[in-house]
């Protein structure tokens, strides 16, 4: 049994057809699915940005369970095994796998990305060699958390944070926060996280932020806003995270970030900004994206395993799998508010 996605706002738990177990491919129980924005994107309009949902689609990919059964020439996983799933399956075909960045690659299949079908079901199958073993101490709902902490990941790694760069956030939601934890445990010695709801900037506070501002959505505010967040900083902003990704943030982000200095934008919340580059461009402020992420999730389990990112504050809601709490779930994280991470236990 899955959940369907099958129209705007309406999801159906329904039977669900497993591919045949190939030779590298493992059958996994289910046990941790959390809620992503993309989805509650696809639940609301069917759509995330150029993706579009044309035909009954199972939904979900931030998930982990327990291995059932291994395929014949699976040799490092057994059936007991606890193991976080890595959702792309890419080609390694093409020029992008090649030269080793296979999250960009053009024929990836990614879970509940149309027109493939997610992991929120019982069980998948899935390959053996994007499925990690979970340390002991490591549970299974943080196994699940792997993937967006993976983003915050991916996004230090391109942004190139250590221990000598000051960090400004752009947004408290789920992947600001997590991206807010990566930089911390990559070194980051001062963070600043931002946010319009009073509510969100608490818990980035709770979880270790140094300072937080308050913002407002007014573009007009942004001068003045850039003033305290360098005041906050007590030094140059060395690279700046959009977690957002509106005009507003971007805006933001690369007024106050330093000659020099970085801006990574990781949100996608508008398809097309207006932003003044140019004088960022005369102060040599580098820009780069993120999509999704590469090689990630040995390095979040570890950084789990070891306790230099605890995860288990992000879980603020958690749901079974039954027709009504699939449907609670759902307008829980849609609504936003104190919900952080929504978790699925099945």
């Amino acid at each position: 049994m899955a959940a369907w996605l099958v129209a705007i706002n309406t999801l159906k738990i329904q039977p669900f057809n497993l591919p045949a177990l190939g030779p590298y491919d493992v059958r996994v129980r289910m046990k941790a699915v959390g809620i992503c924005g993309s989805d509650v994107h696809y639940l609301k309009t069917l759509r995330c940005a150029d993706f579009v949902v044309k035909e009954p689609m199972v939904i979900g990919h931030e998930c982990a369970g327990v291995i059932e059964e291994v395929g014949s020439d699976v040799k490092d996983l057994i059936p007991g095994d606890r193991v976080a799933l890595e959702p792309g399956i890419s080609c390694w075909r093409c020029t992008q796998c090649k030269e080793g960045r296979y999250n960009l690659c053009p024929e990836m299949k990614f879970f509940a990305t149309p027109p493939v079908h997610g992991s929120l079901a019982n069980q998948v199958v899935h390959p053996a060699d994007l499925c990690f073993k979970l340390p002991d101490n490591v549970s299974l709902e943080e196994g699940a958390m792997c993937e967006p902490l993976s983003v915050g990941v991916h996004a230090c790694r391109r942004a190139n944070i250590g221990p000598e760069t000051n960090v400004l956030v752009m947004g408290a939601g789920p992947i600001g926060l997590v991206t807010m934890l990566a930089a911390r445990a990559f070194g980051a010695p001062r963070i600043v996280i931002v946010d319009v709801e009073d509510s969100r900037l608490s818990v980035a506070k709770e979880l270790g932020a140094d300072e937080i501002i308050k913002v407002s959505t007014n573009i007009q505010d942004v001068e003045a806003e850039v003033e305290l967040i360098q005041k906050a900083m007590g030094g140059g902003v060395d690279v700046s995270f959009d977690c957002a990704g509106f005009n507003k943030t971007m805006t933001t982000a690369l007024s106050a970030t330093r000659a020099g200095g970085k801006v990574c934008l990781v949100g996608m919340g508008h398809h097309e900004m207006t932003v003044p580059l140019t004088p960022a461009a005369a102060r040599e402020v580098d820009v780069v994206g993120i999509f999704r992420y590469k090689n990630t999730w040995p390095l979040c389990l570890e950084f789990l395993r070891s306790g230099k990112i605890d995860v288990k504050p992000l879980i603020t809601h958690r749901y079974g799998f039954s027709q009504k709490e699939v449907e609670e779930a759902f307008e829980t994280s849609a609504r936003g508010g104190n919900a952080i991470k929504v978790m699925f236990n099945l």
